[in-house]
């Protein structure tokens, strides 16, 4: 704890000791800021006529008056300061959701692009087993055969195709009626 010092100030042209905890510095500010108040009644003419403790207890009411709101200031600043914290908070929990959203959609997406790559590549191969049976005995130079078809390379190409291809309604005949002509 500080120790306690003596400071002399000037209040409405007065010499005064004051004592107290808080440094002279702080004690010469309250005596401006007394000998401002008085000096602002001062300049009024109703007030020079007023008595002694009438003068006094209007600057004593002028600075609770201060006092209060400021205190009410001060009041209004920190209830607004809640306000601000809470709504950082609400952010930054906000925040930490987009966070783990934009993460989770990164990793599906990494996941559907493996599962993209790997049907391209299962794809391609299907292809080329196709191609294999389809035209393997032409480039061999011997006479066409009828392909003989591997029905596990039939159900995956099926399977393949029927994945990628959106099922079709059969076409319906047009509704036309037969016109008797007369005779």
């Amino acid at each position: 704890m500080a120790s306690k010092s003596n400071t002399e100030v000037i209040i409405g042209g007065k010499v005064y000791t004051l004592s107290g905890y808080e440094g002279e510095e702080y004690l010469q500010r309250v005596a401006v800021y007394i000998n401002n108040k008085i000096n602002e009644f001062n300049e009024m003419e109703d007030f020079r006529r007023l008595t002694v403790d009438m003068k006094a207890t209007l600057i004593q009411l002028n600075i609770a008056d201060d006092y209060f709101k400021a205190k009410d200031r001060i009041e209004k600043l920190e209830q607004d300061l809640e306000q601000k914290e809470k709504e950082i908070y609400d952010l930054k929990h906000e925040l930490i959701t987009a966070q783990i959203q934009s993460e989770t959609s990164e990793k599906e997406n990494k996941e559907l692009e493996l599962q993209n790559r790997e049907l391209t590549l299962k794809k391609t191969q299907l292809e080329s087993a196709l191609e294999d049976a389809l035209l393997g005995p032409l480039e061999q130079g011997q006479e066409p055969q009828t392909p003989v078809y591997d029905s596990s390379l039939e159900d995956m190409l099926d399977d393949a195709l029927a994945d990628s291809i959106p099922q079709m309604e059969p076409a319906k005949p047009n509704g036309s009626k037969n016109k008797k002509g007369k005779k």
